[in-house]
């Protein structure tokens, strides 16, 4: 029985009028009639919900009728076939999962669906819940199983929904699939990858540079007594050897480059209350000297390794002095190693696989081992590939030279953008954006030629391919109380040059133009 089905039928049971469910209940007249006709259904958990079920208990109660108690009258609505008793939350969820997924246009299911673009956004950040969870969905489904129809479309979908490419061949098929991933997918949300992308989020440079005194660090001159070489065993000497280490190449008179590997776990390290504040000041210290550091990583780590991985180590790579590599083919899994070489000194270890904490490391300043130390680690190097590229403002060029070849090569562009892109603008209106403020002419000159860069780039990936950009339109109170300012990511702009409601209006319209 469907839930219209069901109201109707304890309507008649109480032997009540519309006017009576609608005094009791403080319902309009006219949703009672949409309940009734089934044209709209109240959502599970929602105040109206709970009304009807009240005003049906009570109306009951009146008559003397026994056996129809609010709590009888909700259990009988939540088994009725067409109520799904969803968490919104999880629904919301698995819609931003699968429009990500499937690179879904949005303008295009807006278009199916009749809902507006703006309305689908808040859908997508929570700021606004479907007002029946039932029928968007089913209009998302609907969408998804008429208009995904290719062979790269359908195997997407069928890692995604954990089925077989044959069971979205079918339309009714797909359309029951894709509603019922919907409605109870799972998503799992890892505490870890949750934590560390709030800190990727909230991290400021500044702040960062702040908290380990970056600014103020001075490079002690004071002679470090450590002997030629010396011999660590276990975990607490494992890490006294890599703060000698620190010790040893910020007090040389060293300036060659430096190179780290390491395969042992972090966990236990990162427990140690001192060793991570100590480590990162001597890191610190390392990178204010001005060395440069080769880093090669080890991916074949645990997941929790590579989370303290990378918390260490991204504010470090703002600083532009660190190139990372990693070991393309899996270690293996009998034994652990460490070594790192600066100019002066070289620290290397070595452990059984999960037995770590019984290691030896070894340090030594001696120049002819520290030279045999350093051509190992070189050998390493040449064998490691680059992780990522790190560009710094001195290095603009060679990053503009880099996304240009990018922008030749074939395949679509999804953005996620705050503010709409730069390269939508029209040139007019840039200048005059830019001489309303106080800027001086060489950043006004560098904004606009940043502006034809991205113009550039732009036109080159759209001869091939397609590029989607995904961006909110907020309110002018929402406005307000966040200002917007121009997207001048990847300029090596420190300015912040924000809009004004208008002008953020005027480039939204010109966006919409492009």
């Amino acid at each position: 029985m469907k839930f219209s089905e069901q109201l109707n039928e304890y309507i008649e049971t109480i032997e009540c009028t519309a006017k009576e469910l609608c005094d009791i209940s403080g319902l309009s007249a006219a949703s009672i009639s949409r309940y009734r006709s089934g044209e709209r259904m109240p959502e599970i958990e929602s105040e109206t919900f709970d009304k009807i079920s009240f005003a049906i208990s009570e109306i009951a109660k009146q008559k003397n009728i026994e056996n129809i108690t609010e709590f009888s009258v909700t259990n009988t609505f939540l088994k009725c076939s067409d109520v799904v008793i969803a968490n919104r939350e999880q629904i919301r969820q698995n819609f931003d999962v699968l429009v990500s997924t499937l690179n879904i246009n949005v303008a295009k299911l807006c278009q199916y669906t009749n809902y507006d673009t703006s309305t689908i956004f808040r859908f997508r950040n929570g700021s606004r819940r479907p007002s029946d969870p039932n029928r968007f969905i089913s209009d998302v489904a609907s969408y998804i199983s008429n208009e995904f129809g290719s062979i790269s479309q359908k195997k997407t979908m069928a890692k995604l929904f954990n089925c077989n490419e044959s069971d979205l061949c079918n339309q009714q098929m797909c359309y029951n699939i894709v509603k019922e991933w919907l409605f109870n997918n799972q998503i799992r949300n890892n505490d870890n990858i949750s934590d560390f992308l709030i800190k990727l989020d909230e991290f400021d440079l500044n702040e960062y540079i702040q908290a380990i005194k970056f600014d103020k660090i001075k490079i002690p001159t004071l002679p470090f007594q450590l002997p030629t070489s010396k011999t660590y065993f276990g975990l607490k000497e494992m890490m006294d050897s890599e703060l000698d280490f620190l010790k040893a190449t910020v007090l040389s008179k060293s300036n060659a480059s430096v190179i780290m590997y390491s395969d042992m776990p972090m966990g236990e390290m990162a427990k140690d209350p001192e060793f991570p504040k100590k480590w990162m000041i001597g890191m610190a210290m390392m990178l204010k000297k001005g060395l440069h550091l080769n880093k090669i990583h080890n991916l074949d780590r645990t997941f929790e390794d590579m989370m303290l991985g990378l918390e260490s180590w991204i504010p470090m790579y703002m600083t532009g002095q660190i190139s990372p590599y990693y070991l393309k083919n899996v270690q293996n899994n009998v034994f652990m190693h460490i070594l790192k070489v600066s100019g002066t000194a070289a620290l290397s270890g070595e452990a059984i696989a999960g037995y770590h904490s019984n290691g030896k490391y070894y340090l030594t300043k001696s120049k002819d081992e520290v030279a045999y130390y350093r051509e190992r680690a070189s050998e390493l190097l040449e064998n490691a590939q680059p992780l990522m590229d790190i560009y710094r403002a001195d290095r603009a060029k060679e990053f503009t030279a880099f996304i240009l070849a990018d922008s030749q090569s074939e395949g679509n562009r999804r953005n996620i953008l705050s503010a709409p892109p730069i390269y939508t603008m029209n040139e007019e209106f840039l200048n005059k954006f830019l001489s309303k403020r106080k800027i001086d002419n060489e950043t006004k000159n560098k904004i606009i030629a940043y502006f034809k860069l991205q113009k550039n780039i732009t036109e080159n990936i759209l001869k091939t391919g397609v590029i989607t950009d995904e961006i909110p339109y907020i309110s002018e109170n929402e406005f307000n109380s966040c200002k917007m300012s121009l997207s001048l990511s990847g300029m090596f702009c420190e300015t912040d040059i924000f809009y004004n409601y208008n002008e953020y209006m005027e480039h939204l319209n010109q966006t919409k133009n492009f």
